[in-house]
């Protein structure tokens, strides 16, 4: 499958290529004089770019683009790409590379209008273009915080384009005219076919398939997955699918596309702590979604405790305060996974999940629904409708359809689950004891109380994974306290693994070993 979309042709007639201004705006920036210090940015970071000087090109792309954004965009464009293409020689690579940022920074820092994000969708374009219709890999390297960057943010717009044409409450006739005009800018089969072709041109599954079994990558990488660019594309297209497919509400396919991705080894997303928490992140979501509960707390767990041991080491990106909150959220989710189908975790990651839940923890386990809702808001990703809303309809916003329905879904199990904590205290107290005498403590009839039995049985058996792709597993009885029925009476018994105290207690030595020592050598030092 090859990305070959082409929509320059269907520009507005008020669009004079792919500059990002409609006319009506244009005048401002004609009169605008770029300063010394941002043309001789330019000038480097496009001569760096076509010399391909990676180290350099990282350099400007992570540090100089951002400290300059700070002196002097701060609250403004930066500069329309008709201004600096005399500074490059109308260097056609280097001036979509240029818009790319230039867009992404009106959406981070300024409001972006129906211009700008169709604008941005045929820059977009564009450069897909230029590095999946040709017949030879492009003669362009690019650091892999960027490529990642552009997968990221490519999804980003999408999904910031879907849910501001859902809003159709507050669009003027000139905004909804647009919207009818160019019904093909930011369609999700376009966004789909696009991470499709990257995947399919990089080769990048066969790699991974190679990786796996121990041969050499290259041999089935194929002229464009040997290039680090394709490679890399390739891979974070996965990732992006992923992401993708969660936002769409569609679980199983989120996983399915990681299936040669192998989370448990160092990969590609390691050099790029953004995607890795992106990465981890939808996976686990997925999970909880689709009651894989053992598989949605090792995936937030293993996330979470990396991040604790190297956060002294990650860079602050432009991504830095989204990756925080994004952290934010894989606690909460972690407290409701952990509510549903309690087990030991990691002591750091359990401290730190109860110092940013608090209370909320406690009236998670008492069986609260409003704050199980209110956690699932706040942590859930935003979800989309793949089918655009009509135009012609009553005007009414739809943008929260998409959510409301996974709310929908996510609150019908937890109603499911509703007695399961309560019944599981119950039975942590006994080794046997008669039904009707549960049911008296749950203010149940015993009938009524056997079918509650029966889901706690059924909702607690599982697929686990142990090995190979993320939808593999065995299925396993995760409840912990397990029973079985015997006439009129409940035999009980503690199937659970004892909380391993001795390497939280080791744990602790080693850390009074290390400011112990940390004090010797201040003393020595004086």
């Amino acid at each position: 499958m090859e990305f070959t979309e082409d929509f320059t042709d269907e520009l507005d007639p008020s669009y004079n290529g792919h500059d990002g201004y409609a006319q009506d705006v244009r005048p401002s920036q004609a009169s605008y004089n770029v300063p010394e210090t941002v043309k001789n940015f330019i000038v480097q970071f496009s001569r760096h770019v076509k010399q391909r000087h990676i180290d350099d090109i990282h350099q400007l792309y992570d540090l100089g683009f951002n400290r300059l954004t700070e002196r002097f965009f701060k609250q403004t464009a930066w500069p329309s790409d008709e201004l600096i293409a005399p500074l490059v020689d109308h260097d056609d690579i280097f001036l979509i590379l240029y818009r790319e940022l230039y867009y992404r920074h009106i959406y981070a820092r300024l409001q972006p209008d129906i211009y700008h994000r169709c604008q941005s969708y045929y820059n977009y374009c564009d450069l897909f273009n230029h590095i999946l219709s040709d017949d030879e890999p492009l003669n362009l390297s690019l650091p892999t915080q960027w490529l990642w960057d552009i997968i990221d943010e490519f999804i980003y717009q999408f999904q910031s384009f879907t849910q501001y044409r859902a809003k159709l409450g507050k669009k003027t006739q000139e905004e909804l005219d647009h919207l009818r005009s160019h019904q093909q800018v930011w369609n999700v089969h376009s966004v789909l076919n696009v991470l499709h072709s990257l995947v399919e041109k990089s080769s990048i599954n066969s790699q991974l398939e190679a990786i796996a079994s121990g041969q050499d990558a290259d041999v089935v990488a194929g002229e464009f997955g040997c290039d680090p660019l394709y490679r890399n594309l390739g891979y974070f297209s996965l990732i992006g699918l992923c992401r993708l497919h969660c936002l769409l509400g569609d679980y199983h396919q989120a996983l399915k596309v990681l299936d040669r991705v192998d989370l448990s080894k160092k990969s590609i997303s390691a050099s790029v702590p953004t995607c890795r928490v992106t990465l981890f992140y939808y996976v686990g979501f997925a999970y909880l979604m689709m009651r894989r509960y053992p598989d949605a707390i090792r995936t937030f767990c293993n996330i979470l405790l990396y991040l604790q041991r190297t956060k002294l080491l990650i860079p602050k990106s432009y991504q830095f305060d989204a990756m925080v909150k994004q952290t934010e959220k894989m606690y909460h989710l972690l407290a409701i996974a952990v509510t549903f189908c309690p087990q030991n975790i990691d002591e750091s990651v359990n401290t730190a999940m109860r110092e940013k839940c608090g209370e909320r923890i406690h009236r998670l386990n008492s069986g609260d629904e409003k704050t199980f809702i209110d956690m699932f808001s706040f942590a859930c990703p935003k979800f989309l409708s793949p089918v655009p809303p009509s135009l012609d309809g009553d005007g009414k916003d739809c943008h929260m359809d998409a959510f409301n329905t996974q709310n929908k879904i996510f609150l019908g199990e937890f109603r499911q689950q509703g007695l399961i904590p309560i019944i599981r205290s119950y039975l942590k107290l006994y080794t046997s004891m008669p039904i009707a005498k549960m049911a008296a403590f749950l203010d149940l009839d015993i009938e009524d109380f056997r079918t509650h039995l029966l889901r706690y049985k059924h909702k607690m058996c599982m697929p686990v994974w142990t090995s190979g792709p993320l939808l593999s597993g065995e299925m396993k009885s995760c409840a912990g306290t397990d029973f079985y029925i015997e006439g009129e009476m409940i035999h009980i018994t503690d199937t659970s693994v004892a909380r391993p105290y001795g390497e939280y207690f080791v744990r602790e030595i080693g850390k009074v070993a290390e400011l112990n020592k940390g004090f010797r050598t201040m003393s020595h030092m004086r």
